[in-house]
């Protein structure tokens, strides 16, 4: 064929190719290699939301792979081992190294017990790698193990003329000392490959005291994906500077029981801050955190941390204030209250309605100009932001939310997203004024938001900053989702009519199918086969409500993680599982511990499996995304093998 029949896009992209892959033999090995791949199963995905800092139950669900691990050890060894045979099988999986050491004090690491272990070991291994290429299996693998493993995977002990072979390793392995070493390579192995894709809609911090141990669990995972909660990008905004998102992350972190997270961790000093507080707030005896009981508190003195936590609502009450007064587009005047407060009576106007106080110590509010900074507050506040952008451990784990993360994420044909799409009463798309006075919805508001947060991050002007903490709980932010952010109120006012925070017509709409099929549409998506993936909002579960809304269109994964929700939703969370067959949602029991796991082989049960949708035929991976990506290449890996064959491009990568 003559060179001309080729564009010159085509000629260029087919050049890029000849450089990777130099000869038909080379070009040939990975069309097949990459068609192979391509026939393989569907890797399987787990969806999980608003962990809010539950480290320890988060890395007993990693590690259980949301139940998942159970359920094949039961499957494969149900009619071989006893109900405590699989129990403490699974318990090793999970936590090898300590469940290693419990069975050598124990006397239970008998030759016979690392003989069979390791037999099973590497038959579930086997079994959970088997969709997997050969290549992928060995990249998960420890370096100085992947030969051995690799045999032991693929060489099975039901094969009569390698029996000998398959016995010889087992035999070798346990007689050179390296049992323990290959029992741990096998259980990471085992977790590893029964997850192929990890999604987290959302809300990592705040609540719990180690959102950083989850960071860094995400971190080191091998292939995790992100959608910003409010919790985070209020603690984004805070890494990058801004004043109102410091305040409030310093606000909850005191409320809710964190601040060996602020101070232990991330290394920002708020001695400052106390100091301050003791002298200003000397008469505030009642602002007490949530959770008194707690020996970090008692240890620093619950009176001070009750004044700091003051100091610094009010501190946040004016700089929310500041903001609003900026920002007339956001719509937030409701929340200027510190100018609605009547000194004299003790009271305060709201909707124009006028409520006591249950507190009218307010020694820092200049009443002619109530959201301005004392000198006191501003040096604060200026050394509290200084800290927080220097803080190195903070920005790690906030540049690997930006890296990871996005405002929502569509994947094979899902749609994620923490909190929701601002929507109309009329189930429109809600218009939203940004600060540059464009008007954007839908999905043109998300991108928008998506970008200003980056661009905060990596720019720092006041406009996208104060975006930071409006998208934390802003009218129509698309992470809170409320008309209001009622803190003032709970501190301030006794009255819980005025507490009431009340939810954009998208909760509402979620629960109709056309809404939610046209919600899908404006994200490019056929109502068909995609769906929601909603996280923020915990189900009532013990109440009857159905996360799974919309025939099946909707799924709200909030659970209740947090033990702060656990009375709430009657359950410890959900896990969505996608795998190559269908989806299923599992719902979690609380979570005793890791030393009731090691040592009692204690598990969190599923609690509820609802499985609402199976395939019709099984999914392959030329049905996702990555399948896509695939086929591409291996179109275009043809187009090379035909230049080649044709003589317009030579071997050497040359263009005839």
């Amino acid at each position: 064929m003559e060179k001309n029949a080729y564009s010159p896009e085509k000629l260029k992209i087919l050049n890029l190719l000849a450089k990777e892959y130099p000869s038909i033999e080379s070009v040939s090995s990975a069309i097949v290699n990459l068609s192979a791949t391509a026939a393989l199963p569907k890797g399987t995905e787990h969806f999980m939301s608003d962990l809010h800092g539950e480290a320890e139950a988060f890395n007993h669900i990693l590690n259980n792979c949301s139940g998942v691990i159970r359920e094949k050890v039961d499957n494969m060894f149900g009619k071989t081992m006893t109900e405590a045979e699989r129990q403490k099988l699974c318990a090793l999986i999970y936590y090898p190294v300590e469940k290693l050491d419990e069975m050598h004090l124990a006397g239970e690491d008998t030759e016979e017990w690392y003989r069979f272990t390791l037999y099973r070991l590497a038959e579930l291994a086997r079994s959970v790698a088997s969709k997997y290429t050969r290549s992928k299996v060995r990249a998960a693998l420890p370096k100085e193990f992947q030969y051995i493993i690799d045999e032991l995977l693929h060489t099975s002990g039901e094969e009569h003329d390698r029996q000998q072979y398959y016995d010889k390793i087992i035999s070798t392995i346990i007689e050179i000392g390296q049992q323990e070493s290959f029992i741990e390579a096998l259980c990471g192995l085992i977790k590893r490959m029964a997850v192929d894709c990890l999604h987290i809609v959302g809300d990592i911090y705040d609540r719990g005291e180690h959102a950083d141990k989850i960071l860094d669990m995400l971190i080191d995972h091998h292939n995790v994906d992100i959608q910003w909660g409010n919790h985070d990008i209020v603690w984004m905004g805070a890494a990058a500077g801004s004043k109102a998102c410091i305040a409030s992350v310093l606000n909850s972190a005191i409320q809710y029981n964190t601040l060996s997270l602020i101070e232990n961790t991330y290394g920002i000093s708020l001695r400052d801050l106390i100091g301050y507080a003791q002298e200003t707030y000397s008469e505030c005896t009642w602002f007490m955190p949530r959770n008194p009981e707690d020996k970090y508190y008692i240890k620093n003195n619950m009176d001070n941390l009750s004044k700091a936590h003051k100091a610094i609502a009010i501190i946040m009450f004016k700089l929310e204030g500041q903001l609003i007064l900026r920002h007339p587009e956001y719509g937030m005047e409701d929340r200027l209250l510190l100018d609605k407060i009547d000194y004299d009576n003790s009271t305060v106007t709201i909707d124009g309605r006028s409520y006591p106080l249950n507190d009218c110590h307010f020694p820092t509010i200049d009443r002619e100009n109530p959201y301005r900074l004392s000198f006191e507050e501003d040096k604060l506040m200026d050394s509290l932001s200084m800290a927080f952008r220097n803080s190195a451990a903070l920005q790690k784990h906030v540049k690997f939310l930006y890296g990871a993360g996005s405002l929502y994420k569509i994947h094979n044909k899902n749609l994620m997203f923490h909190g929701c799409i601002p929507m109309t009463e009329d189930a429109g798309f809600e218009e939203v004024t940004l600060f540059d006075g464009r008007k954007v919805s839908g999905r043109e508001y998300m991108d928008s938001c998506d970008r200003i947060a980056r661009y905060a991050y990596y720019n720092g002007d006041l406009n996208s900053l104060d975006f930071m903490y409006y998208l934390w709980c802003g009218k129509k932010s698309p992470l809170f989702g409320r008309e209001k952010m009622t803190t003032f109120e709970r501190y301030f006012v006794a009255d819980k009519d005025t507490w009431k925070e009340v939810k954009n017509p998208y909760y509402r709409h979620v629960e109709n199918y056309d809404a939610v099929c046209g919600i899908l549409e404006e994200f490019g998506l056929d109502k068909t086969y995609s769906h929601i993936v909603n996280g923020h909002v915990p189900v009532k579960a013990g109440q009857g409500e159905s996360p799974v809304k919309a025939n099946g269109r909707y799924i709200l994964i909030d659970g209740g993680f947090c033990k702060a929700y656990h009375t709430t939703t009657g359950i410890a969370g959900y896990t969505l599982i996608y795998s190559s067959r269908g989806l299923r949602l599992v719902s979690h029991g609380q979570f005793e511990g890791k030393t009731a796991s090691v040592k009692h082989n204690k598990d969190i049960l599923a609690t509820e499996d609802v499985v609402f949708e199976t395939m019709q035929k099984r999914m392959y991976v030329y049905d996702t995304d990555e399948g896509k990506e695939l086929l591409d290449t291996i179109t275009d890996l043809k187009s090379l093998l035909k230049a080649y064959m044709e003589g317009v491009i030579s071997q050497d990568g040359s263009i005839m």
